[in-house]
């Protein structure tokens, strides 16, 4: 197998021309692990009472920073024996995690958000910083959670990075109340670790809403599979007993929020794709698409009796696109994909349950109506969502504001608009560094 070409090696600012299908497309696509459960099990097998190996994990910007920041805190991290086609499989091995590390986050909210309550276990001071679009991201909520714990935060008190604190080995635990309104991200961070915590934690969220439920239903299925007791005895109400975290040898499903171009892709183009390796069961919110893609008209089947390993998801497109109205507050990481797909279609949508997309790696709200407009479209921002009106597109420039979304959102759009140009394919590199690579192959069965 040829190696697939990173996104990291398209040189910063250079223009990226979305390829345009010649006809329907006939693809067969093999997507890498997912970004979620890669990073979750990373910071479970780090806390866990033995060794772990992770088997086809994602190897992105995301998890490489996940990988450094842990075993810059002692944890050993190897490649082990096997291999997928996209990378190694990894040994972890637990140790006494110690301070005296600067933690680099990038742009990555499981990093910034799922790392803090671990770090605050070792013993010595962390720093914790990241790109300077993640400076803009809300990181008030982990902040404040630590302070409640017991943690001497050091900030600027603008509730975001850098920050810095003095872990002391240990962390109390016990009852907690945050709003994690804006991301199920801070309700993650802190249930991975919280078995470690000397009581344990009974973390209640109160707020005017809950985002990405089933990120958190994932976090608990990990947490879960480890040996871990976790009690939900309410909606927003989380128990994790304090104990050990088993030490578990897993493979990490193929990420099915990266899915959603080559899926879309089917229906801006027509033809059929086929994502390989589909699970059967998953707390993905990319499954979602299996229900959503037929309000455009898809067909949608299951092809193979197993389909974890040889199985996959055909995406058939329909013969038109119908305008629809969706509620994405379960899985607003598909809203990229799915508003380009609406600005290509032949009646107004509304997306909405997305604000909490404004605190992303950009405002994505505000992101793709700007984009879609300079096309030629017609998109007005909600305070929860996007409407989106049917207008003739043309080409032009496709700003990707250093997210990984919002550049595979314009990839979509140029499927069928000639003159398309991403200005930052290389951030794809965060999730799917083989993006252009995959999306190239898939564009070249278009006509075939």
């Amino acid at each position: 197998m040829q190696a697939p070409v990173d996104s990291r090696s398209v040189p910063a600012g250079d223009d990226w021309p979305a390829p345009v299908a010649r006809g329907p497309l006939h693809g067969d696509v093999a997507l890498p692990g997912s970004k979620s459960l890669t990073n979750r099990e990373l910071v479970l097998a780090a806390l866990a009472d033995g060794p772990s190996t992770i088997r086809l994990p994602l190897h992105s910007r995301d998890s490489a920073l996940m990988v450094d920041a842990l075993r810059a805190l002692g944890v050993r991290i190897d490649p082990a024996g096997g291999a997928g086609p996209y990378g190694p499989d990894l040994r972890v091995t637990p140790a006494p995690l110690h301070g005296d590390v600067r933690v680099d986050c990038g742009l990555a909210g499981t990093v910034m958000r799922f790392l803090p309550p671990l770090a605050a276990l070792a013993d010595g001071p962390v720093v914790f910083d990241g790109d300077e679009a993640a400076r803009r991201r809300p990181m008030d909520t982990t902040i404040a959670s630590l302070v409640a714990l017991g943690v001497d935060v050091t900030d600027d008190g603008g509730g975001s990075l850098p920050f810095a604190f003095t872990g002391t080995g240990r962390v109390r635990g016990g009852e907690l109340t945050i709003d994690a309104s804006r991301s199920s991200q801070f309700v993650s961070g802190l249930l991975l670790s919280a078995p470690r915590f000397d009581e344990g934690l009974l973390l209640r969220h109160r707020g005017e809403r809950l985002p990405s439920m089933p990120h958190i239903a994932m976090t608990v299925a990990a947490l879960r599979d480890r040996g871990v007791v976790v009690d939900e005895p309410d909606t927003g109400v989380w128990h994790v007993h304090p104990g050990p975290i088993a030490a578990r040898d897993v493979t990490i499903e193929p990420d099915l929020s990266n899915a959603a171009p080559f899926a879309v892709a089917a229906l801006v183009a027509g033809g059929t794709v086929r994502i390989r390796t589909w699970p059967t069961a998953t707390t993905q919110v990319g499954a979602d698409l299996e229900t959503l893609l037929p309000h455009w008209g898809a067909t949608v089947t299951r092809d193979g009796a197993d389909l974890v390993v040889d199985g996959g998801v055909g995406v058939r497109g329909g013969a038109s696109l119908p305008g629809v109205d969706l509620d994405l507050s379960r899985g607003g990481e598909l809203a990229p994909a799915l508003v380009a797909l609406a600005a290509l279609a032949e009646g107004p949508s509304t997306v909405t349950g997305i604000g909490h997309l404004r605190g992303h790696e950009t405002d994505r709200l505000a992101a793709l109506a700007a984009d879609v407009v300079g096309l030629g479209g017609a998109v007005t921002e909600l305070d929860d969502g996007l409407r989106i009106e049917p207008r003739p597109l043309h080409g032009g420039a496709w700003g990707a504001y250093e997210d990984h979304r919002m550049a595979t959102a314009g990839a979509i759009i140029g499927l069928v608009v000639d003159g398309v140009a991403v200005d930052d394919i290389g951030s794809t590199a965060k999730t799917l560094p083989q993006f252009p690579e995959l999306w190239d192959a898939l564009v070249a069965t278009s006509g075939a």
